[in-house]
């Protein structure tokens, strides 16, 4: 898969600061909630494999010896890790409005978790976008946005929101919930299943030059952790801030981290 070069255009990273325009009405939906109803049979269980698929292979390139080179660039369009996020511009439902979010116009300005959950209505889902939007504050200090995706049409997005919490529904939220009709995000992030069209849970966590850094691909029925989503997040800023170290296993902030080299991880392992 291709990923698209971010733009170098800046603009304000906040939600709210985005033009605000309503969306024109879609000819091809008769009832905006019609297709919230239609839950794929195997949706509570697990995707079948597609035996089909192809493998591909994957070239890495390490660069210099330099400590400072530690982190691996991806020179192939797979893994997504190390490469520059797909860029893309959407119709998403923020603070009940209809607004345009563009992932690019992040770049140099802020950290982005980016995920996809596969459709309205349903039963993990929420549990995950509500457990990320009470917690938006704590991204927010860590100076990152969250943005939400799955395929169902901004009118679905926006009727959920407006459903109360103790009936299924969502609430307000914190960050916005953007819709991939098309299904061209799900599929340029690899986490479409083409038999059902709806997204895997897919999370990817962006740095400020766009680059994903980590991510994590769920089955259907698996919800996610917003504490490992921030541990990792954390140990991403670290390593970042702190180019000549390396973070173990389970690292949190305050812990002791290593040194990439033979010698020098000697220490942490002393340590422990």
């Amino acid at each position: 898969m291709a990923c698209a070069a971010a733009s170098t255009t800046l603009l304000s990273s906040n939600p709210r600061a985005f033009s605000i325009r309503a969306a024109a009405p879609m000819a091809s939906v008769s009832n905006p909630l019609s297709q919230t109803l239609s839950i794929p049979k195997s949706f509570n269980g697990l995707r079948k494999p597609i035996l089909s698929r192809v493998p591909h292979s994957i070239s890495l390139t390490r660069g210099s010896h330099s400590r400072r080179s530690f982190v691996v660039r991806a020179s192939a369009d797979l893994p997504l890790v190390g490469n520059i996020a797909p860029d893309f511009e959407a119709e998403a439902v923020f603070d009940q409005e209809f607004i345009k979010v563009k992932l690019s116009e992040y770049i140099g300005k802020k950290y982005v978790i980016l995920f996809f959950y596969p459709l309205d209505f349903t039963f993990v889902c929420p549990t995950e976008i509500t457990a990320f939007s009470d917690r938006h504050a704590e991204f927010e200090q860590l100076n990152t946005e969250i943005l939400g995706v799955s395929i169902d049409s901004v009118f679905s997005h926006l009727a959920w929101v407006q459903t109360d919490r103790k009936s299924g529904g969502l609430g307000d939220l914190k960050y916005p919930l953007i819709s991939d009709v098309t299904k061209s995000i799900s599929k340029s992030y690899g986490v479409l299943i083409p038999d059902q069209g709806i997204a895997l849970r897919g999370l990817f966590i962006l740095d400020k030059e766009g680059v994903i850094q980590h991510s994590t691909i769920n089955n259907l029925a698996i919800g996610r952790s917003v504490d490992e989503t921030k541990r990792t997040l954390q140990a991403l800023q670290y390593v970042q801030e702190n180019p000549d170290e390396v973070c173990p296993a389970g690292w949190k902030p305050g812990e002791k981290s290593m040194k990439p080299d033979p010698k020098l991880s000697k220490e942490y392992f002393a340590a422990i």
